[in-house]
Protein backbone atom coordinates (compact mmCIF):
# COMPACT_ATOMS: atom_id res chain seq x y z
CA UNK A 1 0.00 0.00 0.00
CA UNK A 2 1.21 3.52 -0.70
CA UNK A 3 2.41 5.75 2.12
CA UNK A 4 0.66 9.13 2.01
CA UNK A 5 2.09 12.32 3.47
CA UNK A 6 1.25 12.80 7.18
CA UNK A 7 -1.42 15.31 8.08
CA UNK A 8 0.88 17.18 10.49
CA UNK A 9 4.61 17.07 11.21
CA UNK A 10 6.20 19.23 13.90
CA UNK A 11 9.79 19.51 15.11
CA UNK A 12 10.45 21.34 18.40
CA UNK A 13 13.76 22.55 19.82
CA UNK A 14 14.15 22.83 23.57
CA UNK A 15 15.33 26.35 24.42
CA UNK A 16 17.17 25.09 27.51
CA UNK A 17 19.17 22.10 26.22
CA UNK A 18 18.91 22.40 22.44
CA UNK A 19 17.48 18.88 22.21
CA UNK A 20 14.76 18.23 19.68
CA UNK A 21 11.37 16.55 19.85
CA UNK A 22 8.94 15.58 17.11
CA UNK A 23 5.21 15.04 16.69
CA UNK A 24 3.66 13.43 13.64
CA UNK A 25 -0.09 13.08 13.20
CA UNK A 26 -0.55 10.63 10.36
CA UNK A 27 -4.33 10.74 10.22
CA UNK A 28 -7.32 11.90 12.26
CA UNK A 29 -10.37 9.68 12.58
CA UNK A 30 -13.33 11.24 14.38
CA UNK A 31 -11.00 14.20 14.81
CA UNK A 32 -8.52 12.37 17.06
CA UNK A 33 -5.25 10.46 16.66
CA UNK A 34 -3.62 7.96 19.03
CA UNK A 35 0.05 7.12 19.58
CA UNK A 36 2.63 6.99 22.34
CA UNK A 37 5.56 9.25 23.16
CA UNK A 38 9.06 7.78 23.15
CA UNK A 39 12.32 9.18 24.46
CA UNK A 40 15.67 7.93 23.26
CA UNK A 41 18.97 9.40 22.17
CA UNK A 42 19.02 9.65 18.39
CA UNK A 43 15.26 9.71 17.84
CA UNK A 44 14.56 11.25 14.42
CA UNK A 45 11.64 12.74 12.55
CA UNK A 46 11.76 9.91 10.01
CA UNK A 47 11.50 7.39 12.84
CA UNK A 48 8.50 9.14 14.36
CA UNK A 49 6.84 9.43 10.94
CA UNK A 50 7.11 5.69 10.39
CA UNK A 51 5.77 4.98 13.87
CA UNK A 52 2.81 7.32 13.32
CA UNK A 53 1.88 5.49 10.14
CA UNK A 54 2.15 2.24 12.04
CA UNK A 55 -0.32 3.56 14.61
CA UNK A 56 -2.89 4.27 11.90
CA UNK A 57 -2.50 0.65 10.84
CA UNK A 58 -2.79 -0.71 14.40
CA UNK A 59 -5.99 1.23 14.96
CA UNK A 60 -7.50 -0.08 11.73
CA UNK A 61 -6.50 -3.69 12.45
CA UNK A 62 -8.63 -3.74 15.60
CA UNK A 63 -11.71 -2.25 13.98
CA UNK A 64 -14.87 -4.03 15.10
CA UNK A 65 -18.14 -2.34 14.04
CA UNK A 66 -19.94 -4.05 16.93
CA UNK A 67 -17.58 -2.69 19.61
CA UNK A 68 -17.88 0.50 21.62
CA UNK A 69 -14.30 1.35 20.72
CA UNK A 70 -14.11 2.73 17.20
CA UNK A 71 -10.60 3.31 15.78
CA UNK A 72 -8.85 6.65 15.99
CA UNK A 73 -6.18 7.97 13.65
CA UNK A 74 -2.48 7.33 14.11
CA UNK A 75 0.16 9.62 15.61
CA UNK A 76 3.48 9.44 17.43
CA UNK A 77 5.77 11.64 19.47
CA UNK A 78 9.50 11.31 19.98
CA UNK A 79 12.19 13.15 21.94
CA UNK A 80 15.89 12.93 21.09
CA UNK A 81 17.23 12.48 24.62
CA UNK A 82 18.56 9.65 26.76
CA UNK A 83 15.83 9.01 29.37
CA UNK A 84 18.55 8.41 31.98
CA UNK A 85 19.98 11.90 31.44
CA UNK A 86 19.50 14.12 34.53
CA UNK A 87 17.91 16.75 32.28
CA UNK A 88 15.46 14.31 30.67
CA UNK A 89 12.46 15.06 32.87
CA UNK A 90 12.71 18.79 32.32
CA UNK A 91 12.94 18.21 28.57
CA UNK A 92 9.82 16.01 28.76
CA UNK A 93 7.82 18.65 30.63
CA UNK A 94 8.81 21.40 28.22
CA UNK A 95 8.01 19.20 25.22
CA UNK A 96 4.53 18.44 26.56
CA UNK A 97 3.98 22.11 27.34
CA UNK A 98 4.92 23.02 23.76
CA UNK A 99 2.63 20.30 22.37
CA UNK A 100 -0.23 21.12 24.74
CA UNK A 101 -2.59 22.52 22.03
CA UNK A 102 -2.24 19.31 20.02
CA UNK A 103 -2.66 17.04 23.05
CA UNK A 104 -5.67 19.00 24.27
CA UNK A 105 -7.53 18.70 20.98
CA UNK A 106 -6.14 16.03 18.65
CA UNK A 107 -3.41 13.74 20.00
CA UNK A 108 -3.89 11.13 22.72
CA UNK A 109 -0.57 9.81 23.97
CA UNK A 110 1.06 7.69 26.66
CA UNK A 111 4.16 5.70 27.50
CA UNK A 112 6.46 4.28 24.88
CA UNK A 113 10.15 3.41 24.66
CA UNK A 114 12.13 5.13 27.44
CA UNK A 115 9.10 6.45 29.34
CA UNK A 116 6.63 5.01 31.84
CA UNK A 117 3.00 6.03 32.09
CA UNK A 118 3.53 7.32 35.62
CA UNK A 119 6.26 9.64 34.34
CA UNK A 120 4.16 10.82 31.39
CA UNK A 121 1.20 11.50 33.71
CA UNK A 122 3.34 13.48 36.17
CA UNK A 123 4.97 15.53 33.43
CA UNK A 124 1.61 16.14 31.71
CA UNK A 125 0.15 17.54 34.92
CA UNK A 126 3.19 19.78 35.36
CA UNK A 127 2.77 20.95 31.77
CA UNK A 128 -0.79 22.05 32.52
CA UNK A 129 -2.67 19.22 30.84
CA UNK A 130 -5.78 17.54 32.24
CA UNK A 131 -4.54 14.21 30.91
CA UNK A 132 -2.33 12.85 28.14
CA UNK A 133 -5.49 11.38 26.55
CA UNK A 134 -7.88 14.27 27.10
CA UNK A 135 -8.49 14.73 23.36
CA UNK A 136 -10.55 11.53 23.32
CA UNK A 137 -12.85 12.56 26.19
CA UNK A 138 -15.47 14.27 23.94
CA UNK A 139 -15.99 10.92 22.19
CA UNK A 140 -17.01 9.14 25.42
CA UNK A 141 -20.63 8.52 26.38
CA UNK A 142 -19.88 8.91 30.10
CA UNK A 143 -16.50 10.57 30.64
CA UNK A 144 -16.47 10.22 34.43
CA UNK A 145 -17.28 6.51 34.35
CA UNK A 146 -14.79 5.85 31.55
CA UNK A 147 -11.97 7.67 33.33
CA UNK A 148 -12.73 5.85 36.56
CA UNK A 149 -12.74 2.50 34.75
CA UNK A 150 -9.32 3.18 33.18
CA UNK A 151 -7.88 4.39 36.49
CA UNK A 152 -9.16 1.24 38.19
CA UNK A 153 -7.56 -0.89 35.46
CA UNK A 154 -4.21 0.84 35.94
CA UNK A 155 -4.45 0.03 39.66
CA UNK A 156 -4.77 -3.73 39.01
CA UNK A 157 -1.67 -5.69 40.00
CA UNK A 158 -0.93 -9.22 38.78
CA UNK A 159 1.83 -10.95 40.72
CA UNK A 160 3.77 -7.75 41.22
CA UNK A 161 3.29 -6.20 37.77
CA UNK A 162 0.59 -3.75 36.75
CA UNK A 163 -2.10 -4.78 34.29
CA UNK A 164 -1.17 -1.85 32.05
CA UNK A 165 2.37 -3.25 31.73
CA UNK A 166 1.14 -6.78 31.04
CA UNK A 167 -1.47 -6.08 28.35
CA UNK A 168 0.98 -5.61 25.50
CA UNK A 169 3.10 -8.62 26.47
CA UNK A 170 -0.01 -10.78 26.58
CA UNK A 171 -0.68 -9.80 22.97
CA UNK A 172 2.89 -10.53 21.88
CA UNK A 173 2.84 -13.91 23.60
CA UNK A 174 -0.47 -14.83 21.97
CA UNK A 175 1.03 -13.93 18.59
CA UNK A 176 3.88 -16.38 19.27
CA UNK A 177 1.53 -19.11 20.46
CA UNK A 178 -0.74 -18.69 17.43
CA UNK A 179 2.22 -19.10 15.07
CA UNK A 180 3.38 -22.21 16.94
CA UNK A 181 -0.09 -23.74 16.96
CA UNK A 182 -0.54 -23.18 13.21
CA UNK A 183 2.80 -24.90 12.61
CA UNK A 184 1.96 -27.79 14.95
CA UNK A 185 4.90 -26.99 17.23
CA UNK A 186 4.34 -27.84 20.91
CA UNK A 187 4.83 -25.07 23.46
CA UNK A 188 6.93 -27.22 25.77
CA UNK A 189 10.51 -27.34 24.53
CA UNK A 190 10.19 -24.26 22.31
CA UNK A 191 13.08 -21.90 23.06
CA UNK A 192 12.78 -18.12 23.11
CA UNK A 193 15.29 -15.25 23.19
CA UNK A 194 14.09 -11.76 24.13
CA UNK A 195 15.86 -8.47 23.45
CA UNK A 196 14.74 -5.90 26.00
CA UNK A 197 13.38 -6.63 29.45
CA UNK A 198 11.31 -3.54 30.11
CA UNK A 199 7.53 -3.31 29.96
CA UNK A 200 6.99 -5.23 26.72
CA UNK A 201 9.91 -7.67 26.85
CA UNK A 202 9.44 -8.54 30.49
CA UNK A 203 5.70 -9.14 30.16
CA UNK A 204 6.17 -11.22 27.02
CA UNK A 205 8.78 -13.38 28.74
CA UNK A 206 6.43 -13.97 31.68
CA UNK A 207 3.48 -15.05 29.51
CA UNK A 208 5.61 -17.31 27.33
CA UNK A 209 7.29 -18.95 30.31
CA UNK A 210 3.90 -19.55 31.92
CA UNK A 211 2.68 -21.08 28.66
CA UNK A 212 5.45 -23.68 28.90
CA UNK A 213 8.07 -22.17 26.60
CA UNK A 214 11.71 -21.94 27.68
CA UNK A 215 13.25 -18.47 27.77
CA UNK A 216 16.94 -19.12 27.08
CA UNK A 217 18.25 -15.56 26.65
CA UNK A 218 17.34 -12.03 27.74
CA UNK A 219 19.23 -8.95 26.59
CA UNK A 220 19.33 -5.56 28.33
CA UNK A 221 21.68 -2.55 28.20
CA UNK A 222 24.36 -4.47 30.14
CA UNK A 223 24.45 -7.43 27.76
CA UNK A 224 22.76 -10.78 27.34
CA UNK A 225 21.90 -13.19 30.15
CA UNK A 226 21.58 -16.77 28.90
CA UNK A 227 20.95 -20.28 30.09
CA UNK A 228 20.29 -23.11 27.60
CA UNK A 229 18.29 -24.94 30.28
CA UNK A 230 16.05 -21.89 30.77
CA UNK A 231 16.19 -18.67 32.77
CA UNK A 232 14.13 -18.04 35.90
CA UNK A 233 11.96 -15.33 34.37
CA UNK A 234 10.17 -14.39 37.58
CA UNK A 235 13.48 -13.97 39.44
CA UNK A 236 14.80 -11.74 36.67
CA UNK A 237 11.61 -9.67 36.65
CA UNK A 238 11.95 -9.12 40.40
CA UNK A 239 15.59 -8.05 39.91
CA UNK A 240 15.15 -5.47 37.13
CA UNK A 241 15.14 -1.69 37.55
CA UNK A 242 12.74 0.86 36.07
CA UNK A 243 14.58 0.71 32.73
CA UNK A 244 14.46 -3.09 32.44
CA UNK A 245 18.08 -3.67 33.48
CA UNK A 246 18.58 -6.89 35.45
CA UNK A 247 20.70 -6.90 38.60
CA UNK A 248 23.34 -9.51 37.85
CA UNK A 249 23.47 -10.47 41.52
CA UNK A 250 20.18 -12.31 40.93
CA UNK A 251 21.66 -14.72 38.37
CA UNK A 252 21.62 -18.42 39.25
CA UNK A 253 24.20 -21.11 38.74
CA UNK A 254 24.13 -21.96 35.05
CA UNK A 255 23.21 -18.44 33.98
CA UNK A 256 25.91 -16.81 31.89
CA UNK A 257 26.66 -13.23 30.88
CA UNK A 258 27.28 -12.72 27.17
CA UNK A 259 27.75 -9.69 24.88
CA UNK A 260 24.75 -7.52 24.09
CA UNK A 261 24.18 -8.93 20.60
CA UNK A 262 24.39 -12.59 21.67
CA UNK A 263 20.60 -12.85 21.77
CA UNK A 264 20.59 -12.74 17.97
CA UNK A 265 22.52 -15.99 17.61
CA UNK A 266 20.94 -17.76 20.59
CA UNK A 267 19.90 -21.36 20.02
CA UNK A 268 16.24 -20.41 19.98
CA UNK A 269 13.17 -21.11 17.88
CA UNK A 270 11.68 -17.66 18.45
CA UNK A 271 13.36 -14.26 18.71
CA UNK A 272 11.41 -11.41 20.28
CA UNK A 273 13.05 -8.01 19.67
CA UNK A 274 11.30 -5.91 22.32
CA UNK A 275 13.62 -2.94 22.75
CA UNK A 276 14.75 -0.47 20.09
CA UNK A 277 13.92 0.18 16.45
CA UNK A 278 16.31 -0.95 13.71
CA UNK A 279 17.85 -3.72 15.85
CA UNK A 280 18.15 -6.25 13.01
CA UNK A 281 19.91 -5.14 9.84
CA UNK A 282 21.23 -6.73 6.67
CA UNK A 283 24.50 -7.65 8.35
CA UNK A 284 23.54 -9.05 11.75
CA UNK A 285 20.55 -11.00 10.42
CA UNK A 286 23.04 -13.58 9.20
CA UNK A 287 23.59 -14.68 12.80
CA UNK A 288 19.93 -15.60 13.29
CA UNK A 289 18.93 -19.26 13.21
CA UNK A 290 15.48 -18.94 14.79
CA UNK A 291 12.39 -19.94 12.81
CA UNK A 292 10.29 -16.93 13.86
CA UNK A 293 11.02 -13.29 14.67
CA UNK A 294 8.13 -11.70 16.53
CA UNK A 295 8.34 -7.89 16.56
CA UNK A 296 7.37 -6.69 20.02
CA UNK A 297 9.28 -3.44 19.50
CA UNK A 298 8.34 -0.91 16.84
CA UNK A 299 10.24 -1.30 13.55
CA UNK A 300 13.02 -3.55 14.90
CA UNK A 301 13.72 -5.32 11.58
CA UNK A 302 14.93 -3.20 8.68
CA UNK A 303 13.26 -3.93 5.31
CA UNK A 304 16.44 -5.20 3.65
CA UNK A 305 17.00 -7.55 6.60
CA UNK A 306 13.46 -8.87 6.35
CA UNK A 307 13.97 -9.71 2.68
CA UNK A 308 17.07 -11.73 3.52
CA UNK A 309 15.38 -13.45 6.47
CA UNK A 310 12.36 -14.36 4.36
CA UNK A 311 14.62 -15.82 1.69
CA UNK A 312 16.15 -18.03 4.40
CA UNK A 313 12.73 -19.31 5.46
CA UNK A 314 12.48 -17.21 8.63
CA UNK A 315 9.04 -15.72 9.31
CA UNK A 316 8.81 -12.16 10.62
CA UNK A 317 5.55 -11.38 12.41
CA UNK A 318 5.18 -7.59 12.02
CA UNK A 319 5.00 -5.04 14.81
CA UNK A 320 1.76 -3.46 13.59
CA UNK A 321 0.04 -6.72 14.47
CA UNK A 322 2.16 -8.16 17.28
CA UNK A 323 2.38 -5.19 19.66
CA UNK A 324 -1.02 -3.69 18.88
CA UNK A 325 -2.70 -4.97 22.05
CA UNK A 326 -1.19 -2.25 24.24
CA UNK A 327 -3.00 0.50 22.38
CA UNK A 328 -6.17 -1.52 21.93
CA UNK A 329 -6.35 -2.44 25.63
CA UNK A 330 -6.42 1.26 26.61
CA UNK A 331 -9.37 1.95 24.34
CA UNK A 332 -11.26 -1.29 25.02
CA UNK A 333 -11.11 -0.33 28.69
CA UNK A 334 -11.85 3.38 28.33
CA UNK A 335 -14.79 2.90 25.97
CA UNK A 336 -16.21 0.04 28.04
CA UNK A 337 -15.72 -3.08 25.93
CA UNK A 338 -13.95 -4.63 28.94
CA UNK A 339 -13.81 -3.79 32.62
CA UNK A 340 -10.97 -3.20 35.06
CA UNK A 341 -10.28 -6.91 35.51
CA UNK A 342 -7.12 -8.82 34.58
CA UNK A 343 -8.79 -12.09 33.61
CA UNK A 344 -11.32 -10.31 31.41
CA UNK A 345 -8.59 -8.20 29.81
CA UNK A 346 -6.31 -11.15 29.08
CA UNK A 347 -9.17 -13.21 27.65
CA UNK A 348 -10.22 -10.35 25.36
CA UNK A 349 -6.62 -9.71 24.24
CA UNK A 350 -6.03 -13.39 23.53
CA UNK A 351 -9.23 -13.76 21.48
CA UNK A 352 -8.58 -10.60 19.50
CA UNK A 353 -4.90 -11.22 18.86
CA UNK A 354 -5.37 -14.87 17.90
CA UNK A 355 -8.08 -13.95 15.40
CA UNK A 356 -5.94 -11.15 13.96
CA UNK A 357 -2.75 -13.21 13.66
CA UNK A 358 -4.71 -16.11 12.15
CA UNK A 359 -6.22 -13.75 9.58
CA UNK A 360 -2.86 -12.27 8.65
CA UNK A 361 -1.04 -15.61 8.41
CA UNK A 362 -3.88 -17.17 6.41
CA UNK A 363 -3.83 -14.28 3.97
CA UNK A 364 -0.04 -14.42 3.66
CA UNK A 365 -0.20 -18.14 2.90
CA UNK A 366 -2.99 -17.74 0.37
CA UNK A 367 -1.29 -14.82 -1.40
CA UNK A 368 2.20 -16.28 -1.22
CA UNK A 369 3.50 -13.18 0.52
CA UNK A 370 4.89 -12.10 3.89
CA UNK A 371 2.82 -11.49 7.03
CA UNK A 372 3.75 -7.80 6.83
CA UNK A 373 2.39 -7.47 3.31
CA UNK A 374 -0.71 -9.40 4.34
CA UNK A 375 -1.25 -7.06 7.31
CA UNK A 376 -0.98 -4.07 4.98
CA UNK A 377 -3.63 -5.71 2.83
CA UNK A 378 -5.99 -6.09 5.76
CA UNK A 379 -5.48 -2.42 6.64
CA UNK A 380 -6.07 -1.36 3.03
CA UNK A 381 -9.40 -3.19 3.11
CA UNK A 382 -10.51 -1.57 6.38
CA UNK A 383 -9.39 2.04 6.06
CA UNK A 384 -11.95 3.04 3.40
CA UNK A 385 -14.76 1.58 5.52
CA UNK A 386 -13.57 3.49 8.59
CA UNK A 387 -13.20 6.69 6.59
CA UNK A 388 -16.68 6.40 5.10
CA UNK A 389 -18.40 5.66 8.41
CA UNK A 390 -16.53 7.86 10.85
CA UNK A 391 -14.73 10.62 8.99
CA UNK A 392 -11.15 10.76 7.80
CA UNK A 393 -9.02 13.87 7.84
CA UNK A 394 -5.85 13.66 5.77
Amino acid sequence: MTTPTPLLSVTWTDHVTGRQGHLVIDRLVRGVASGGLRMRAGCTLDEVTGLARGMTMKEALHYDPEARYIPLGGAKGGIDCDPRDPEAYGVLVRYLRAMRPHIACFWTTGEDLGLTQDLVDRAAAEAGLVSSIQAVYPLLDDEAAARRRLADAFAVDVDGIGLDELAGGCGVAESVLTALDRAGVPHAGTRVAVQGFGTMGGATARFLARAGLTVVAVADVKGTVANPAGLDVEALLAARDAYGTVDRAALREGDTELPGDAWLSADADVLVPAAVSYAIDADNQAAITARWIVEAANMPVLPEAEELLTARGITVLPDVVVNSATNAWWWWTLFGDIGADADEAFAHIRRSMRALVEQVLTRAEADGTTPRTAAHGVVADRLPVIAERYGWYA
